[in-house]
């Protein structure tokens, strides 16, 4: 008989492991704390549509996704073809610019860059290609490489605005590979910071750097439960585990269970180092000026902008076709980010929307707020424990969890051994 294996977690990493077992006969099963899975690919219905209450897109420099996504029937797509923008420190808006990575820009002196920099910014900013390259491993945070690299101008007008609307953090908080996976090798390769980023997007899948999912990315959690259960797999939602060790766990009930045990939630098999919290304001709104979409498909926040709480601003309808149908004209989709939730959040998100915008005639029709926790990092499991899945072992971001959890199911199925198994698939008839 085949070991069973026990997911701890129901966030898309456990899911994805769950899948994966499940589909080759591997008794499963999901055990979840929280009465609904999915983790932060939740909906939420606003206006009406049901909407992304949490992760919205994903990275496209690996198919891992966008693969996961065909197997399952779901419909990607990429967003509408206009730029986002960036509100400085002085509140002054510019369109992000174009060729670059995390805002690191390939070309300091594009009049993109300049606009944000200024001259001299963009001077500092060139001296990226003679100053010498000393190890490129040896930068502890991506503030750092940037700052040493480009100057301050560059990390505060143009990367720490985007780091934060990305990864919920300070560039000099983020190390440089869970930044922007790939660009250590390409700085040692190219020997600039600029050069590196023009190698990044060179190498780069052609077209969006993020994908999305017709319908949302909830979407992508829905399906994963609804193939693990058709796979004989089980659910368990509202199972808190309090130990969990390499073939065992135990539940708050107090009830044991044995088996394989994969970890894919935080605070279970490694305590956090590091967390951040994020608030989204997810609403409905009517407006004439907002059919423009004068921010493209949103705006990344300079901390310090004046009168402007939100860090980052996505105008959903103007970003994806599927949701601006959905919304009609003169009718639209927003949300925006906060490092805590507003006092006064129809009153803030209001005010933040039309500073951003410069759309005096919004008027909000709906509106939902919900926090996350985001794991950042996390201690290092211990060698004899469980398995681990998830943000706590790969880091932010569906483009990192996905693979990382495949490789792991992949890794269980080869441990367990295909002679004890009665078949590949355990489909349902």
């Amino acid at each position: 008989m085949t070991e069973p294996v026990l997911v701890v977690g129901g966030g898309v990493g456990g899911l994805v492991v769950a899948y994966d077992l499940a589909r080759q006969g591997v008794p499963v099963t999901v055990l979840e704390a929280d009465e609904r899975t999915g983790g932060q690919l939740a909906p939420v219905v606003v206006g009406g549509i049901a909407v992304d209450a949490g992760a919205e897109s994903f990275a496209t420099r690996t198919p891992a996704v966008a693969e996961l996504a065909a197997e399952l029937g779901l419909e990607t797509t990429s967003p509408l073809d206009s730029p986002a923008w960036l509100i400085g420190a002085d509140g002054g808006a510019a369109p992000l610019p174009a060729a670059s990575v995390l805002g690191i820009p390939a070309e300091p002196f594009a009049a993109d860059v300049v606009a944000l920099l200024g001259t001299g910014g963009a001077f500092r900013a060139e001296l990226d290609k003679v100053i010498p390259l000393l190890r490129p491993a040896k930068y502890r945070s991506l503030g750092q490489l940037v700052r040493r690299r480009m100057g301050r101008k560059v990390l505060d007008r143009l990367v720490d605005p985007v780091v934060r609307g990305v990864h919920s953090s300070a560039a000099d908080a983020m190390p440089v590979e869970a930044a922007s996976p790939g660009l250590t090798a390409a700085l040692g390769r190219a020997g600039s910071l600029a050069a590196a980023v023009a190698d990044l997007r060179a190498s780069a899948p052609a077209g969006s750097q993020v994908g999305g999912i017709v319908g949302g990315v909830h979407r992508l959690a829905e399906r994963l439960v609804e193939e693990v259960v058709a796979h004989r797999g089980e659910i368990r939602a509202g199972a808190r585990v309090v130990d969990a060790q390499r073939n065992a766990l135990t539940l708050a009930t107090g009830e044991r269970l044995r088996g394989r045990v994969v970890v894919a939630a935080p605070g279970i098999a490694s305590e956090p180092v590091r967390t951040r919290g994020i608030v989204l304001a997810i609403a409905a709104v009517e407006s004439a000026a907002l059919d423009e979409a004068p921010r493209g498909t949103g705006a990344l926040v300079a901390s310090g902008a004046p009168g402007i709480r939100a860090r980052a601003f996505t105008h959903s309808s103007a970003k994806w076709a599927w949701l601006g149908e959905a919304a009609g004209p003169g009718r639209h989709l927003v949300r925006c980010s906060y490092d805590g939730v507003p006092e006064d959040p129809e009153r803030t998100l209001l005010a933040d929307l039309r500073a951003i915008t410069g759309a005096a005639d919004i008027r909000l029709t709906d509106l939902a707020v919900r926090s996350w926790v985001r794991t950042l990092a996390a201690h290092a499991p211990a060698d004899d424990g469980p398995l681990v899945a998830g943000e706590a072992a790969s880091g932010t971001g569906l483009a990192t969890i996905v693979p990382r959890a495949r490789a792991l199911a992949q890794d269980v199925i080869e441990h367990i051994g295909g002679s004890d198994r009665t078949g590949t698939d355990r489909g349902a008839p």
